[in-house]
């Protein structure tokens, strides 16, 4: 069986080792069938490709009461602005530009100390599609497959010398239908305080409540319809007394490695969620413009590219799927 090496825990020889690595040359390989992967799917969708900046001034995830995590905040010529930690608010933009979905692999950026679940900069796959969250939720479904597909083509042996087993993949593929459950009931299934945490706005699903859940559920679980203030503002209300979100979550190896969402159509919807997430409307002026001007209802996912490893390989340390480790607060010597 082939073993990470854990050379990321002194990031002054890290390189070294990996030099010389069989794990590491496994995991180009694997990062190379992903990439290639990944625009066949889309290329067969008719999507198109957007090559966007990693700076923005429109951050999304580590916003409001929800966040779990800080922006990055960089001074650029004297100018403050912020490493990308999402380029969903780009994508819906391209979308109207394209006139239809649009999709990138890039780097997201996050304020927060790495450890076995969390990377301080991992790889983001997002998407943003033309359509409701019932589409999203089955186009997230199809790629996965034609990834999995793809992955037993190219890199069976890899897979089988590191994890010993193909059979999660090929279960996968055999799924008719992947369960379903809201927020609401997932709390009732759970009702622990480990389990559920209570921020009294709202509440989240803590890492052993989704363990919970994927055990329950045979390994993989949507759950959908989270308190609103416990995600990004733009995801869309799916209640009127706007306490709910048009939102799903995709649980598999770690916990969530897909998250998804219908987004606000037009801009008042918008302003409502800033206002109601307590969120600063400035940054998001050509955001609101965008969506006054342009009408267009879209859903949209990211799935982390790292996250999906550590499900592929049936591993537990997102560390360990970093070609190179960035850690906040620490110098880089690579």
């Amino acid at each position: 069986m082939l073993t990470p090496t854990k050379s990321w825990q002194s990031t002054e020889t890290h390189y070294k080792v990996a030099l010389n690595s069989k794990w590491y040359r496994t995991l180009v390989k694997l990062q190379t069938t992903f990439v290639i992967a990944t625009i066949e799917f889309y290329k067969d969708k008719g999507y198109d490709f957007a090559l966007l900046p990693i700076t923005t001034g429109a951050i999304s995830s580590p916003m409001g009461l929800g966040s779990d995590s800080s922006p990055v905040k960089v001074n650029i010529e004297g100018i403050d602005t912020y490493l990308a930690d999402s380029m969903q608010f780009m994508l819906e933009y391209a979308c109207r530009i394209a006139g239809n979905g649009t999709y990138y692999l890039a780097p997201s950026f996050r304020g927060e100390k790495a450890d076995e679940r969390h990377l301080c900069q991992f790889y983001h796959s997002e998407a943003e599609i033309l359509g409701r969250l019932e589409d999203v939720i089955a186009f997230v479904e199809d790629y996965i497959k034609f990834l999995i597909q793809r992955f037993l083509e190219y890199d069976k042996e890899e897979i089988l010398l590191i994890s010993g087993t193909t059979h999660h993949l090929e279960e996968f593929l055999n799924l008719k239908t992947i369960n379903r459950i809201t927020f609401e009931e997932a709390a009732q299934i759970l009702d622990k305080d480990e389990y559920i945490k209570d921020h009294g706005e709202y509440r989240t699903i803590t890492s052993e409540g989704e363990k919970e859940l994927m055990k329950k559920f045979g390994g993989f679980v949507w759950t959908t319809h989270f308190d609103h203030l416990s995600v990004p503002f733009y995801q869309k209300f799916a209640d009127n007394e706007k306490k709910t979100a048009l939102n799903a979550d995709l649980l598999m190896g770690i916990g969530e490695t897909v998250g998804s969402g219908e987004r606000h159509l037009t801009r008042l919807e918008t302003e409502k969620a800033l206002d109601y997430h307590q969120v600063s409307r400035g940054s998001y002026k050509w955001y609101l413009d965008m969506k006054e001007i342009q009408e267009v209802q879209t859903s949209g996912f990211g799935l982390g590219v790292e996250r999906f490893f550590l499900w592929l390989l049936k591993q537990e340390d997102i560390r360990d799927m970093q070609l190179v480790p960035r850690f906040n607060g620490q110098k880089e010597v690579l």
